[in-house]
């Protein structure tokens, strides 16, 4: 089956199964954290401050007022931060420039 076909067949799936037509669909459920340790995933890397913020595109300001508790990171970056702490060598990949 092309490409263009498996994406309108699924397309099609979806749009049925928002209407309530089908209970069938497969569904899954993405766990972000609430809290994420930001100084513990660093130094498992064994990465300072300043390597941590270039390999990851994070300011190193941001990544300072993490660790010391006075910013949270929100969503976007505890997904960043959650990817980074299971697979932190995927993402330095789709990084890399």
């Amino acid at each position: 089956m092309a490409n263009g076909s498996k994406v309108l067949r699924g397309l099609r799936e979806a749009v049925s199964h928002a209407k309530g037509e089908r209970r069938d669909a497969k569904t899954y459920v993405v766990r972000v954290p609430n809290e994420i340790d930001v100084r513990a995933i660093r130094q498992k890397l064994e990465l300072t401050q300043e390597a941590f913020a270039l390999r990851f595109g994070v300011s190193l300001a941001t990544l300072r007022h993490w660790e010391q508790g006075s910013r949270l990171p929100d969503g976007p970056a505890r997904v960043l931060l959650t990817v980074i702490d299971k697979e932190p060598d995927i993402v330095r990949r789709a990084l890399a420039g």
